[in-house]
């Protein structure tokens, strides 16, 4: 077992140095249909589940610093390329998918509260949920506390939510691969007719890496620095909020022309997927096994109407996964897929995210007390 700090990272930056050195320098077949953020994410879960790591206090805290310390700069390195002429050219796609993720969510727990004919502890859980779907943990604190969620209940919610987000990011990100049958089929090619010239200055310029990560943390420290000071929802919200906003002004100077910070960017992207995949621990079925089935259901009925709805609409897969994982997963995890596709479209994953740390309590506290109301009346 795994119990010191610095063999920890070790083992995550081998994982994530070893499969993406297979990816780029073998021509195996299996990365055509399975990434290397995949495989990254999928084996870090795997020693995590088998009892690899010792989470004792100084595992926890190089976990939370190395994750806290990372995010903003990779945000910072990768919104450098960013070029919003393009980036305004999806936002009518990214709209639509985003208001149709919301609607098929809430349909989704819905029509589950009347198959398994929720009670009222179970309804309010569920409502905690939805808060956590439509938002985020911080959501989901404060519609169980409005909904006076009880402890057991607001355990299973928790379960829920681990276990099938899990499931769900590794979902998303295996499908990256394929989203061109994905636009095929919606016939929203055109959509993403953009990404390839989005502007990426990664061939320009002298490689000065050492710089590269100077300003990456310098993007990090400020960031965390202002967020002591002002707080706009959640730290972890601000501090991405301002790494992302560095990021924007900084595409708008020379240092967008920079050669190598995509590579610091994806490294760093690399080792945050790690750590994800490092706390992905799966917990006893035993006891909360309609929890768990109710939570999928949830999410089947979501695809399915995300994808009828990028049928209608004609959305690209890119525009489809990331609404969705902004929802439910939030702005941890929305960047990273965003990245997934094309880096310098991390910032469509940062903004909605955002968006859904704005909606998440209205929408989980009005799906809460649909769900409480029909289990009273019912």
């Amino acid at each position: 077992m795994i119990s010191t700090p610095i063999l920890y990272l070790f083992v995550l930056a081998f994982i994530a140095t070893g499969f993406h050195s297979l990816e780029s320098k073998t021509s195996w077949k299996v990365f055509k249909f399975v990434p290397a953020v995949v495989m990254i994410y999928a084996f870090s879960m795997l020693l995590a589940s088998l009892g690899v790591f010792e989470y004792n206090q100084e595992i926890n805290s190089i976990y939370s610093l190395t994750k806290t310390n990372l995010l903003p700069a990779m945000l910072f390195l990768m919104l450098l390329q960013v070029d919003f002429r393009h980036f305004f050219k999806l936002g009518k796609s990214l709209l639509i998918a985003y208001i149709l993720a919301l609607f098929s969510l809430t349909v989704g727990f819905i029509v589950v509260a009347v198959l398994f004919d929720f009670n009222k502890d179970m309804a309010s859980a569920f409502g905690a949920l939805a808060g956590s779907w439509m938002g985020g943990t911080a959501n989901m604190i404060a519609v169980g506390s409005a909904l006076e969620v009880s402890e057991s209940a607001f355990a299973y919610a928790l379960v829920v939510d681990s276990v099938n987000y899990t499931l769900w990011v590794m979902l998303l990100l295996f499908l990256v691969p394929f989203a061109h049958i994905f636009n095929r089929f919606t016939k929203s090619e055109q959509n993403m007719a953009y990404i390839g010239n989005i502007g990426c200055a990664c061939t320009m310029g002298v490689k000065r890496y050492w710089l590269i990560i100077l300003l990456g943390i310098s993007a990090s420290f400020l960031a965390q620095f202002i967020a002591e000071y002002l707080t706009i929802l959640n730290t972890t919200t601000t501090i991405v909020l301002v790494a992302s906003v560095l990021g924007v002004l900084g595409s708008f100077t020379k240092l967008k022309e920079m050669n190598g910070s995509s590579e610091v960017a994806t490294t760093m992207l690399y080792i945050i997927i790690a750590l994800i995949g490092s706390k992905a621990v799966f917990e006893s079925f035993s006891d909360v096994g309609i929890y768990v089935l109710a939570g999928f259901l949830i999410l089947v009925i979501h695809a399915v109407l995300m994808v009828l709805g990028a049928k209608i609409f004609k959305l690209d897969l890119f525009s489809v996964a990331v609404a969705s994982l902004s929802n439910i997963g939030g702005v941890a995890s929305a960047p990273i897929l965003a990245a997934a596709y094309n880096k310098s479209l991390v910032s469509v994953g940062v903004l909605m995210a955002i968006m859904g740390y704005l909606i998440g309590t209205l929408g989980g506290l009005a799906v809460g007390n649909i769900l409480i109301y029909y289990s009273q009346i019912f």
